[in-house]
Order: C-alpha cells, then structure tokens, then sequence
C-alpha cells in the first residue's frame, strides 16, 4: 500500500510526531551507568618448579630401581612378608601348599591381565582362599606383545610388581615344574580379619 502524505503537513513534521509520541509513552528517560569491563583472566598460580623437578627425579630414580629387579623368563619369582615362618615359605616354595583357584594370564594384554588379576585376587580374598596360582608365562611364545623393549617379559614383571604391593600376599614363589614351573606363581594369602 502506497504511503500517502498529508497535503497540510510536511514530510518531516510527521517524523517529529512519531518520537513526540514515543517519548510519551515510554515515560521519562534515564541513561544507564557505564557496563563495568569484565574482569581480566586470573593470573597463572605460580607453578613450584623445583618440586616439580624433585618428583621427575624421584620417579626417574624408582623406575631404573624397578629396572634393576626386573625377571627374565627364566627367573624364579619369590617373595615372603616377615610374619609369614619361613616354614610355611618352604612349604609354599616346595609346591606342597596346593591352590584353591587358578588364573591365567598368558597372552592377556597388559592392561586386561592387570585387570584380570585385581579382580581375581578381591574375588579371593572375598571368597577366603588361603593359595591361589596364576599364570603368567614365560613371555616367549607370544612374540614381541609379550616382551619389553629389552627383551624381558611383561607379564611375568606385573605379576610380580602387582603382588608385592598387596597387603593381603604373605607369600608367593614360581611353581614347582609340575605345575607350571617360571611361567606361574603360587600365591599365599591372608585370611581376613573377623570383626568382632
């Protein structure tokens, strides 16, 4: 629809009609304070460089210790809490302690075997076993999966780490040659504490 205008009026008068109006519907007018600037980014918390350098160091230091005991496929694992008798240890060692329950870890990836043993030792801790044996294997016939970059196997040294950290192994030996010899553990544990 053509816009007509107003043969009484000029063009520009209707223009300063149109703001009369809207300023009187809208009321008086107050203008806002300035908008504050947002605040700027926090500054970086100072980083404590040399506590840093001491933890690299530290780590450094344990990983060529774990370096140092690592097995070879042949290696006997061995190892006994003091509160264990050195008896029961020779017991264990001779392969008269017999296992209640078996893993076997040969051919795992590393981080399933991890996996796999966590759960089986919980599930035997739980369930009161006092000997279980597990299964690591040599680390030969898996071809280089199994085997580090020096040659050494990797199941077997997890194995190994993974028990001597655990409250609940009082003892653990490489099984006698019938029941797996280098390429399995026999593993004694604690029985659970009775609350009273």
């Amino acid at each position: 629809m053509p816009m007509t205008s107003h043969p009484d009026r000029p063009e520009d008068a209707g223009d300063d009609d149109d703001a009369a109006l809207f300023r009187a519907a809208i009321g008086e007018v107050r203008r806002l304070p300035e908008a504050a600037l947002p605040p700027a980014a926090p500054k970086p918390r100072p980083r404590p460089r040399m506590a840093e350098r001491d933890e690299a160091l530290a780590r450094e230091e344990f990983r060529h210790a774990l370096d140092e005991q690592l097995l070879e496929a042949g290696d006997a694992l061995s190892y006994r809490r003091d509160e264990l008798p050195p008896k029961v240890f020779a017991r264990l060692r001779r392969g008269e302690i017999s296992a209640q329950e078996e893993l076997d870890l040969h051919g795992s990836p590393v981080r399933e075997a991890e996996a796999l043993l966590r759960a089986f030792l919980n599930d035997a801790r739980s369930h009161e076993l006092g000997c279980v044996r597990i299964i690591h294997g040599k680390g030969r016939g898996g071809g280089n999966d199994f085997l580090d970059s020096r040659g050494l196997p990797v199941l077997k040294n997890l194995v190994d780490r993974m028990l001597r950290q655990r409250a609940d192994v009082l003892a653990f030996h490489s099984a006698p040659p019938a029941q797996g010899g280098t390429g399995a553990v026999v593993v004694l544990l604690a029985r659970p504490q009775r609350r009273r």
